[in-house]
């Protein structure tokens, strides 16, 4: 299958470092695969990252989807032409969770000259549908 990536020249080491020092560093989220037409990460379900209740917070699971969709589109454009930002995200969430780790993939819907659309699947730890999530990213030209 023909990958969808700008760069074959992208590792995991790579773009777990450019999350440092940010939400997603805060969250602890980590980048876990890339496959020739997705990208997967994963993210804690603790003290950081729930609700009073005790459950998985869905603002949580919206920073995980939008992290791994943002990337995703990253990893489509042309970095030293264009930037991608987040224009709208929604999600329902359908199971909830309380401790171990969820996990995110991302897969294009649509992937255009001006904009991209993801859906992504967040699972528990026994691969139980969480959360799905479209995002749809703004590709820009940089300035």
């Amino acid at each position: 299958m023909k990958t969808i990536w700008h760069s074959l020249d992208v590792s995991l080491d790579t773009l777990n470092e450019i999350g440092e020092t940010t939400m997603a560093d805060h969250l602890g989220m980590e980048f876990t695969e890339i496959g020739p037409d997705y990208l997967k990460a994963m993210m804690p379900v603790d003290h950081r990252t729930k609700q009073p209740y005790g459950l998985l917070h869905g603002g949580a699971s919206l920073a995980l989807a939008e992290t791994v969709g943002s990337m995703a589109s990253a990893l489509i454009i042309n970095p030293e032409q264009q930037i991608c930002v987040g224009m709208e995200i929604s999600a329902n969430h359908l199971r909830s969770v309380t401790e171990g780790y969820v996990h995110a993939e991302a897969k294009p819907l649509h992937i255009g000259a001006t904009s991209h659309v993801w859906d992504i699947r967040i699972t528990d730890d026994h691969h139980k549908l969480v959360c799905v999530s479209r995002l749809t990213m703004a590709i820009l030209a940089k300035r």
